[in-house]
Order: structure tokens, then C-alpha cells, then sequence
């Protein structure tokens, strides 16, 4: 025979007092960030929660592009959520970014094809893959550079979008080097240039030291 159901009262039921809070910050995160597979993010937040990792959040509700309405890939922030979580490592395995991808419901063979814009071993370094997805982004290099820019910023939104010139430099050089096609003495060149107006304002480059620059050129 079945066994009865268990009658409980209002009083017997104890609810944990933090779970409605949990639950108000995961309804919150999961809105801002709008996952494409809700359950396969669900599990990769509260896993994160419980590790004590920075979960799979966007800081806000971001427009899809025009080219991503029907692949549903990378965009800035996305990316922005991907560098909380990897650039305190420095260096990150094949493996691990390749979790962290999944778990913000992004195309495979997008990663693939990232990966395959420079050669990698087992490890990467997290600031290269950074760039790599900035040049996704950007339809040219200084437009690539600006989304970097607005991504490692410590600035408000629609600020200054300041960077160190050691950083703008550093990833600047390596996707000219990517490119392939613009002559080093013109790189050392374009870097000489923003160092100058970087001096002037604390070692810090902002969007509009390079954003006038001619597209032709980058």
C-alpha cells in the first residue's frame, strides 16, 4: 500500500533565511545576463557561488549586435564576464577556458576559431585570448582597441575608458602582430605618438588619443 502523504502545516515548514536572498540575486543576475541555456548557466552560477569564484554575471543588460541576433556569440560584455573570472590567473588552461565558455552558453566553434588566430599550448595567456576576443569584436584594430579599453577600464561607463600605456602597448603590439600587415616602424610609430599624450595624463591612455586616429592605417 502507498504510504500517506505527509501533511505539514505553516509552522513545520522552515525556510533558510538566506534563500530568498540567493534567489533575488540569482533571478537578478540571470535577467541581467540573459544565458541562452538557463539551466546549463544555472548550474555553472551556483557552482561558482560555492567555490567562491566570480559567477557568470553580466554588470547589465546588454543589446545584442546586429551580427550576433542570429548566432548568439561573444560580445563585450561577455567578454568583461570572462575576464573577471580568468584574469586574476595570468595564465589559464585550454581546458578551464574552454568550461567557462560553455557555462556562458557561447558557440564552440567561435572559441575554436579564436584559438586558432595564434598558436597555443595546453596554457594560455589570459590577456592574449582578451585581445584575440577584442579583434572579434572590433571591425578594425582601433575599434578592437576600444572595446579592450572599455572592458579592463576602471572608469563609469561612457568615460574616459582609461588604460596604462604599458597595457594599450602591450595589446596593441600583439594584434598589429596578428594582423600582419602593418609595417613595425609604423606601430612603433603610432605607440610613440600615444606616449606621449599618455605622459601627460598620469602613464594612462584614453579613447580619444587613438580614436582619431585614420582607419585606413589600423
Amino acid at each position: 500500500m502507498p504510504l500517506p502523504e505527509t501533511m505539514f502545516c505553516a509552522e513545520q515548514i522552515k525556510i533558510p533565511p538566506e534563500l530568498p536572498d540567493i534567489l533575488k540575486q540569482f533571478t537578478k543576475a540571470a535577467i541581467r545576463t540573459q544565458p541562452r541555456d538557463l539551466l546549463q548557466w544555472s548550474a555553472a552560477y551556483f557552482t561558482a557561488l560555492a567555490k567562491g569564484e566570480a559567477p557568470p554575471v553580466k554588470e547589465r543588460v546588454e543589446m545584442p549586435l546586429a551580427k550576433q541576433k542570429e548566432d548568439a556569440g561573444l560580445t563585450p560584455g561577455l567578454l568583461k564576464v570572462l575576464h573577471k573570472q580568468l584574469s586574476p590567473k595570468g595564465m589559464v588552461s585550454i581546458e578551464e577556458l574552454k568550461e567557462k565558455w560553455k557555462n556562458l552558453c557561447l558557440p564552440e566553434e567561435q572559441l575554436e576559431a579564436i584559438l586558432q588566430l595564434d598558436v597555443h599550448d595546453e596554457e594560455v595567456e589570459w590577456m592574449k585570448i582578451l585581445a584575440l576576443g577584442c579583434s572579434v569584436l572590433g571591425e578594425s584594430l582601433l575599434s578592437s582597441m576600444k572595446h579592450a579599453c572599455e572592458i579592463l577600464t576602471e572608469d563609469p561607463e561612457g568615460g574616459a575608458a582609461r588604460v596604462p600605456f604599458e597595457t594599450f602597448s602591450y595589446l596593441y603590439s600583439y594584434l598589429a602582430s596578428i594582423d600582419g600587415e602593418i609595417p613595425d616602424e609604423k606601430i612603433q610609430e603610432f605607440l610613440n605618438g600615444i606616449k606621449e599624450q599618455a605622459d601627460q595624463q598620469d602613464g594612462m591612455v584614453q579613447l580619444r588619443n587613438f580614436l582619431s586616429q585614420p582607419s585606413t592605417l589600423f
